[in-house]
């Protein structure tokens, strides 16, 4: 029992380490999530089942994540991707998967946008439909009303009734025009708030990449200037380092034609004390 418990308290050491995210792996979780979110019965998904469903999908592919796994990774890419990371140059902390997340946001903002004309089309067509059911039902009163027999008497009746009844429906067909109106207007609203705010993130964006691009510029040519600079603090190294070795070399030359004076002084002295 003992040892039993044990290796269940070293797999869940083991199972606490996640493995890091690779570039295909992390290629095909945007992807995944891209299909999730075309699915039709998308909308009516929770974050959970959505997140499931993304898992099941990199299993497909042969990558074993969980939901929690896929949702975190998510995460922190969307924050890359808008920028809440500061942008090193120098460490190269930079988003390398940009161009596949900007294509499923522009998709998805696409659908939102489609979703939306249809929703303002579907209310002009239930208008429609409104208006001509409204007109055939007065037709056919007014037919019933005409191939009916009344006597002289039952006359002003039906005309008093059909009176009031006139003035009765203009004040209940005023809401509805109301409402549809305000719900038109709200649609309208509520897209011109949506373009406004993809514009400006789209120019948040490019005022961001081109930011990006300026420190990148001003980084190279500070690269290049430091690097120009070691270049020639090398070359100047390398000539005082050539002047001592030919001086050097020098020295050495001199102390040797010294030694070799001295040894011939020497030589001739010995020779001439033993003559």
């Amino acid at each position: 029992m003992m040892e039993a418990g044990g290796g269940g308290a070293g797999a869940g050491r083991r199972d606490e380490r996640v493995p890091q995210w690779g570039a295909q792996e992390t290629r095909e979780l945007i992807l995944a999530r891209g299909e999730v979110e075309r699915e039709a019965d998308a909308a009516r998904r929770s974050a959970k089942t959505m997140w499931e469903a993304v898992a099941a999908r990199l299993r497909e592919r042969g990558y074993r994540r969980t939901a929690d796994q896929c949702k975190c990774k998510w995460k922190n890419l969307v924050n890359r991707y808008k920028g809440k990371e500061t942008s090193d140059p120098e460490n190269g902390r930079q988003c390398p998967f940009f161009e596949e997340l900007h294509a499923v946001f522009t998709e998805r903002a696409r659908n939102m946008r489609r979703q939306l004309l249809q929703s303002e089309s579907g209310a002009s067509v239930k208008r429609k439909l409104k208006r001509t059911s409204g007109g055939q039902s007065s037709g056919e009163s007014d037919d019933e009303d005409d191939g009916g027999e009344e006597s002289e008497d039952e006359k002003p009746f039906h005309s008093r009734k059909r009176k009031a009844d006139d003035k009765k429906q203009p004040s209940h067909r005023m809401p509805e025009k109301s409402r549809t109106g305000a719900s038109t207007s709200s649609i309208h609203e509520l897209l011109q708030d949506f373009l406004a705010q993809q514009q400006r993130i789209d120019i948040q964006w490019q005022e961001t990449m081109e930011r990006r691009a300026q420190e990148r510029v001003v980084f190279e040519q500070e690269w290049r200037q430091s690097m120009q600079k070691l270049e020639q603090e090398r070359l100047m190294l390398e000539h005082s380092w050539m002047q001592q070795e030919e001086q050097r070399r020098m020295r050495e030359e001199a102390r040797a034609e010294k030694r070799d004076a001295l040894l011939n002084t020497l030589l001739n002295k010995f020779l001439q004390d033993d003559l």
